[in-house]
């Protein structure tokens, strides 16, 4: 019994580590509602959704550092259209003339 609730207070801790950081003093409908299943579980059932909670964690986690590499390996991929051609003429050597930065194709 006190491994299943040490092993849901871990479990919870992950789960909040996971969401977006929110003050402790508002926290989310997500944060409430999972304290609340922890909280009221019957212990037949505790095993079986600690184990889904986990589960859920590994993958919040696989998310995280998924868009964290992709952000890191793909730079480009949140800048507009002449940022980009900007910075691709500078690899390349090149600088654009000041008419195409400032939005003037002439």
């Amino acid at each position: 019994m006190a491994s299943n609730s040490a092993r849901a207070r871990s479990l919870y801790r992950s789960l909040l580590r996971e969401l977006p950081q929110r003050p402790l003093s508002a926290p989310s409908l997500v944060q409430q509602r999972i304290r609340t299943i922890i909280a009221t579980q019957p212990l037949e059932d505790a095993r079986l959704q600690m184990d889904q909670a986990e589960q859920y964690i590994q993958y919040a986690r696989a998310q995280r550092m998924y868009t964290t590499l992709l952000e890191r390996y793909n730079p480009g991929m949140q800048m507009d259209e002449e940022e980009r051609v900007r910075l691709t003429a500078r690899r390349v050597g090149m600088d654009l003339p000041d008419d195409f930065v400032k939005g003037r194709k002439s």
